[in-house]
């Protein structure tokens, strides 16, 4: 579903751990399958799945990590903007998107490099290659990502 991962995203920023925040995702879709009918028009039905997912991750905070930490439910007020969180979820989204989309050898280099912190002659090491050739996959990892960032960019705003 096109939401799942941007809503996983945006509840991670206020839960800290990907499994609850996938939980509480799903919990959001099947409370929104519960109440089919109530709201119909799609960019409704993402602002509400965005609102009850807002809601039930700052429940979440409040029940179980606020006390953890020793905060008080009224600390909790006001800590992210909903919009830009919103707003990074989706772009984060979206470069999770376009590395998925690049050829498996070049995303899997790419990310031991960026994602884990691998240096490059690491890489090399552990896959069998020239260090020159890990380079190269990086370089274009980052070349094809950059264009679909100006894709993006240039259907928006060109």
């Amino acid at each position: 579903m096109q939401h799942y991962r941007p809503m996983c995203l945006y509840a991670l920023h206020y839960v800290h751990d990907l499994d609850t925040s996938e939980d509480l995702v799903q919990e959001c879709f099947c409370k929104l399958w519960e109440q089919s009918g109530r709201v119909h028009h799609e960019e409704l039905t993402q602002a509400y799945l965005y609102r009850m997912l807002r809601n039930a991750c700052i429940d979440f905070v409040r029940k179980n990590g606020a006390r953890e930490r020793g905060e008080q439910p009224s600390d909790l007020e006001g800590v992210l903007a909903e919009e830009a969180c919103e707003e990074q979820a989706q772009k984060e989204a979206r470069l999770w998107e376009a590395i998925d989309r690049l050829p498996d050898r070049c995303r899997k280099i790419f990310l031991m490099s960026k994602r884990d912190g691998m240096k490059h002659k690491e890489i090399a090491q552990v896959m069998g290659l020239s260090v020159n050739t890990v380079e190269n996959q990086v370089i274009k990892a980052l070349k094809r990502l950059r264009a679909d960032a100006e894709r993006i960019y240039h259907f928006f705003f060109g």
